[in-house]
């Protein structure tokens, strides 16, 4: 079916995961507007888009409510409506355990992975109900379905809360025609990694998720008909364990 006609808002949108989907949607035919809290990235984005789909940006921190209101409100006067909702920005900190994490980054880390989502979700959901459709898709994590020691307590916890926002927006709206699908990746080569405890070899990144990898995901779930949900799905290495 491809994505022609449709119209997607993807936040982070300018490195990583929600960069390979902002480009992979438009590439599908979807018209897309991306942001991310610096603006450098975002025109990187898009400048990588197909010629004949554009990709709009703006610099927006979705941890900020009025923030996160004012740009569903660009993207629909870009877009001229916001038919998909990717949830992308995410961050995480090198100190994670709980004896050395500040509470300050514990903040920092719900406030952008969940409260982020919950406050892009809250300001698109109105349109949505109003034309009886929509799709939400939610970049979470494994260690939003396993806590993980990787990942560390607040990531996992933000991820948790990411899942459980999800799944719950999910049931409520399904009656609107609302779809929201959690998607939990495992391991991705992005810049997230730069922030591990430990160095990451270019090996390792070598074989683990690119951000292609889920992005082609993500499209495959978009362009299902409005009939067909996927709540929740698991990405991840071959070579990565799910336990």
């Amino acid at each position: 079916m491809g994505l022609n006609g449709k119209t997607a808002l993807i936040t982070g949108g300018g490195t990583g995961i929600g960069a390979g989907i902002a480009l992979a949607m438009a590439g599908a035919g979807a018209r897309v507007a991306v942001s991310g809290r610096r603006e450098g990235p975002l025109k990187e984005t898009a400048d990588q888009s197909p010629a004949e789909n554009h990709i709009a940006c703006r610099a927006c921190d979705v941890a900020d409510r009025s923030s996160a209101a004012a740009l569903v409100e660009w993207a629909t006067s870009e877009l001229g409506s916001v038919d998909i909702l990717v949830n992308s920005a995410g961050l995480n900190v090198p100190k994670r355990s709980m004896a050395d994490l500040d509470p300050a980054d514990w903040d920092k880390l719900i406030e952008v992975n969940a409260t982020g989502a919950y406050n892009c979700i809250h300001a698109v959901l109105p349109q949505m109900r109003e034309r009886h459709d929509g799709l939400i898709v939610n970049i979470s994590s494994i260690a939003g379905v396993r806590a993980s020691l990787l990942g560390g307590v607040a990531y996992s916890a933000s991820k948790f809360a990411m899942s459980a926002l999800g799944m719950c927006v999910g049931l409520e709206e399904r009656d609107h025609g609302i779809r929201v699908t959690n998607v939990y990746p495992g391991e991705v080569e992005t810049p997230i990694l730069d922030n591990r405890p430990a160095p990451v070899s270019a090996e390792h990144r070598a074989k683990i998720l690119q951000p292609e990898d889920v992005a082609a995901l993500v499209v495959t779930i978009a362009t299902l008909p409005p009939r067909a949900h996927v709540p929740e799905i698991v990405i991840k290495p071959t070579t990565q364990a799910f336990a």
